[in-house]
């Protein structure tokens, strides 16, 4: 009682700064506010998807056994791959890839484009580099163990794309996520133990971070010349290689520049292999049966219904069921069924936040798409079919 007596003295003297409307006089400067004109959103039609695999180790990375780089590229370029990006362990050549990985005589494809990068290998964890020309990676490699504004420094002089690699378990990535452009959120064939890098995901999201989503095999081990050249790890050449997860992305031409452009800017979805369906999500903002953005694209939000298309392309089993799992702002939204067959879609309505962010993303389940090259993944795959980049409203791109 005479604590309350107490408190009542104070507010009637102002000391708590409450007003007599039991109002205090604060006023939070991070409120939401009109974000002002947002960059125009670029055509859904002058590009085209292009397939491959962001997180690959060859030779050159001391824990990787029978796995060269021509073995890597011819198995990748026989499944019809795009794009590839070998990202061997810096650290077991003291940084030095530019002698390693991008001199081997081996490095070099006729129709698979190469991108240049490596995997960043610190103490606080691992990132991938992608660059669409050869870049000096030593740099990097020297203040891995430096303040992250000294990194980040080092990383815009470079020019470079910076990707947190399985941010999630074992040499998870333990630097700001301020540092990188995309997160690694399928890392291997193993669907399953993806589940906090998804967490994550959400959580760099609902941040305001406009992060990519991507996926990597992460594949180690190729298949022996001779029987006695096998290694304890060579069975996993059957179950996670090339396009375990496959990460397609919507570029503006067939050039290296333009898949880093696109994997920067998020119009991208990972399906669970080369041959599975490619996920695509639009939104068509006036409802005129017209789609305006896809995944990747930021608009401003008007307070009025958006219609949102999820659309499967590929190899569907025709009549199947596919549950597509909606998440909106971090949280589950919406699950809906969509048929195989020639056309597979599914549509739904919602309405933004006309001010704050608001962002939705999608997963897809359903029968698996074989692979016969690699034929274990399939069943560390599970059910999952592929997921998509988010639609975002709102998102500062100042932030």
């Amino acid at each position: 009682m005479r604590f309350h007596v107490f408190l009542a003295g104070l507010m009637m003297a102002g000391l708590l700064g409450v007003s007599g409307q039991g109002q205090t006089d604060h006023t939070n400067p991070w409120t939401p506010v009109d974000v002002g004109p947002l960059p125009p959103i670029a055509s859904l039609t002058d590009g085209i998807w292009l397939k491959g695999d962001l997180h690959l180790h060859s030779r050159h990375s001391k824990d990787s056994s029978n796995n060269s780089e021509a073995k890597i590229i011819s198995f990748a370029e026989s499944v019809g791959m795009d794009y590839l990006c070998i990202t061997d362990h810096d650290n077991h050549v003291q940084g030095d890839v530019a002698h390693n990985t991008w001199t081997d005589p081996e490095f070099k494809s006729n129709t698979v484009l190469l991108l240049y990068g490596a995997e960043w290998t610190t103490t606080r964890g691992h990132g991938n580099a992608f660059s669409a020309t050869p870049y000096d990676h030593q740099r990097l490699y020297d203040v891995r163990d430096q303040r992250d504004i000294v990194i980040e420094a080092v990383k815009k002089e470079l020019a470079i794309h910076l990707s947190a690699n399985h941010p999630s378990g074992k040499d998870h990535f333990g630097f700001s996520y301020d540092l990188v452009d995309s997160i690694e959120v399928w890392n291997s064939a193993v669907w399953a133990k993806n589940a906090n890098a998804i967490m994550i995901w959400d959580d760099m999201l609902s941040s305001g971070r406009k992060l990519t989503g991507r996926g990597g095999s992460d594949s180690h081990h190729g298949t022996p010349d001779s029987p006695d050249l096998a290694t304890k790890n060579t069975y996993q050449r059957q179950v996670n290689y090339v396009g375990t997860p496959t990460t397609w992305v919507f570029a503006k031409g067939r050039t290296l520049q333009a898949i880093v452009d696109a994997l920067t800017n998020g119009r991208v979805a990972v399906s669970a292999n080369p041959y599975a369906p490619r996920v695509e999500f639009y939104a068509d903002l006036d409802h005129d049966g017209k789609m305006d953005m896809m995944m990747g694209d930021n608009a401003k939000a008007t307070g009025k219904p958006v219609n949102f298309r999820v659309q499967l392309t590929g190899n569907t089993v025709a009549g199947a069921s596919y549950t597509v799992h909606v998440v909106k702002d971090g949280d589950p939204f919406s699950t809906l069924q969509a048929i195989g067959g020639k056309t597979t879609t599914v549509e739904f309505t919602d309405t933004p936040k006309l001010l704050g962010r608001t962002y939705y993303r999608v997963e897809v389940e359903g029968p698996q798409t074989t692979y016969p090259q690699v034929p274990g993944s399939m069943a560390l795959s599970g059910n999952m079919v592929g997921l998509s980049n988010p639609i975002y409203f709102n998102f500062d791109p100042n932030f």
